[in-house]
């Protein structure tokens, strides 16, 4: 038994070294590269975080990193698919994707990803995969390696405590809170993130068994499933901001809404947004944020790197850095982003874990505790019929 512990012992340090090794490897290559990332550019604090990602990468690694901001990270899916199409297998325009839910369906089942890379990251074992299981499980879906988780998220509800008193706890009381505040109520234009989201969280309310949620969408079954989810906004929208004949673009302008009073109830899918924006001035201080009885819809997303990336190297430099304790307590503390960690913790040095400790979290942000366990998210085939579903009834307005 010793001499199998020792042999075992020295597979696992040979196997380390090895991929000490790797690593080196890769940064040697990686210097000098230019990594085109793909990230959503909707909101100012985002766009700074990741511009100050880019500094520290090329400072530390002279890797230079351009953010390409993208609204709907489909567009850059379609871009990738078209060089494939085109014959372009290497030096493609992407380099680096901010993604999850159905674009990373889309991409693993064309075969649109590079190979899977998170166990040649050094930062990778410091995730909490086991307390985190969604850091490997995206919308159902395994991510085989082939997506480097970066946050978490969970759907939460924002309301001014000065003015609603008693806030709707769960999909029917809003309704019902909605035809008593007539005006008071909206939600971002599908397909929006947000919007979109809502939805799903909406659909996950209403629907009998939400077990079916869990498998691809039927087309035969898919209009039973949802025909809830129709009735609730036909009932609903007419109580809407501007009576549902319009919606706000995006999360930012429904934050925009809410902070100008337009509207009393906003959500977000970062339970530490609302106390950014309160320490930004963006709403006001007596903001709160709640979670329904239920429960809400959590995730994790990430980045990826496609089959033709010109600075794959590069790509998996950025990919490690964001897993750094630094850049994961940067991103977590709602001065910056808000934006919850994936890593365990328990598994950082002292001086690392007290980057976390020593985070404010705001008044407005929930403990995980009160956040409770989050709701998985439907497989990505019911945002895609949901999306298509509601353009085609609503998107004229209504």
């Amino acid at each position: 038994m010793r001499l199998l512990a020792f042999a075992t012992a020295c597979l696992v340090a040979v196997a380390g070294a090895a991929r000490a090794d790797d690593w080196q490897a890769i940064l040697e290559r990686a210097r000098g590269q230019t990594v085109f990332w793909n990230a959503w550019g909707g909101d100012q604090a985002i766009n700074d975080y990741i511009a100050w990602v880019a500094g520290e990468v090329e400072d530390r690694y002279g890797v230079e990193v351009r953010h390409v901001k993208v609204a709907d990270m489909a567009e850059t899916v379609s871009r990738v698919l078209a060089e494939r199409t085109a014959g372009r297998t290497e030096d493609g325009s992407v380099d680096l994707i901010w993604i999850n839910g159905e674009n990373f369906a889309a991409m693993k089942a064309e075969g649109l990803l590079g190979p899977a890379f998170t166990d040649l990251l050094p930062n990778f074992a410091l995730v909490d995969t086991e307390g985190k299981p969604t850091t490997l499980i995206d919308f159902t879906i395994p991510t085989d390696g082939l997506e480097s988780p970066w946050g978490m998220a969970q759907f939460v509800f924002s309301y001014d405590s000065a003015i609603v008193y008693e806030p709707p706890r769960s999909i029917d009381a809003l309704l019902a809170w909605a035809e008593a505040n007539p005006g008071r109520f909206t939600y971002p234009l599908p397909p929006d993130f947000l919007g979109s989201t809502f939805l799903k969280q909406a659909l996950i309310g209403l629907v009998e068994d939400r077990s079916v949620l869990r498998e691809p969408v039927a087309a035969a079954a898919f209009e039973d499933v949802a025909a809830p989810l129709w009735d609730y906004l036909d009932a609903l929208h007419p109580h809407l901001w501007r009576q549902g004949q319009s919606f706000p673009v995006s999360g930012p302008e429904l934050v925009r809404l809410f902070g100008d009073g337009e509207i009393d109830i906003a959500f977000h899918f970062n339970p530490a947004e609302a106390s950014g924006l309160i320490e930004r001035g963006q709403v006001a201080e007596t903001t709160r944020t709640y979670v329904l009885d239920g429960g809400t819809i959590g995730n994790t997303h990430f980045v990826t790197i496609p089959f033709n990336a010109s600075a794959p190297d590069g790509a998996m430099v950025v990919a490690n850095f964001l897993l750094s304790p630094e850049a994961q307590a940067r991103k977590q503390d709602p001065q910056y982003w808000g934006d919850f960690t994936v890593l365990d913790l328990d598994a950082l040095a002292p001086e690392e874990r007290a980057l976390f400790e020593a985070i404010d979290l705001g008044p407005a942000t929930l403990s995980p505790e009160s956040l409770g366990v989050p709701l998985e998210e439907p497989h990505p085939s019911w945002m895609t019929a949901i999306e298509a579903a509601w353009q085609e009834r609503y998107g004229q307005g209504g």
